[in-house]
């Protein structure tokens, strides 16, 4: 008598399956996807992408260890979610010293001490020639973010001293204009990184 029904009247749906008509309610309270945690959850999320990008392309070549199908963003979003959000504030905020701006199976730089000075950050460390997988020929990438939100950064190659140090240029400089600054390892054709160090300026 009245056919196939479909269309919405008042709390009502009607819809067609397997040839016969159905009347649904619908909901009278949706669920409410405002709760506090879900907040959160949303604002960690902008506030890591939103530092992805603050990087600007820096980071594409820097997770070695990824399948072939995922993108440098989805393993910095995967890695650093939540690990690296500080949520024992009113507001979600990144905690630097815990993000992880680099990922590879080559080993970790050892910093020894990071300057902020006349010249830029200097930092020191270690070439650690004596380990496995390290070559003198391996490039030294040192960089970070400002305060105000630049990019800094500087390259060279690891070199065979015991010691060595790679100098950052910033004229005049101080700790207090430093929000990050990590080093990482690359090999000489770029095919391999290590994880990232968090470097302490001081």
């Amino acid at each position: 008598m009245t056919g196939h029904m479909t269309g919405s009247m008042a709390n009502f749906t009607t819809y067609v399956n397997h040839g016969q008509n159905v009347i649904a309610s619908k909901a009278f309270n949706k669920k409410d996807a405002n709760t506090v945690s879900q907040i959160a959850q949303r604002a960690s999320f902008k506030l890591m992408a939103k530092a992805y990008r603050s990087f600007g392309g820096l980071l594409r070549k820097n997770f070695t260890d990824k399948v072939e199908t995922e993108s440098a963003y989805n393993v910095f979003m995967r890695i650093n979610l939540p690990e690296a959000i500080d949520k024992s504030g009113i507001s979600p905020v990144i905690d630097y010293s815990k993000l992880q701006v680099s990922q590879g199976g080559l080993p970790q730089p050892t910093v020894t001490t990071a300057v902020a000075g006349a010249t830029g950050i200097t930092v020191s460390y270690k070439t650690n020639l004596g380990i496995a997988d390290i070559s003198a020929s391996d490039q030294v990438v040192a960089f970070g973010k400002t305060t105000e939100g630049e990019l800094i950064i500087a390259r060279q190659v690891r070199g065979s001293d015991p010691l060595s140090t790679v100098l950052i240029p910033y004229p005049n400089i101080s700790a207090a204009d430093v929000q990050c600054c990590y080093l990482v390892i690359m090999s000489e054709d770029g095919t391999q990184v290590s994880d990232s160090t968090f470097v302490q300026v001081v």
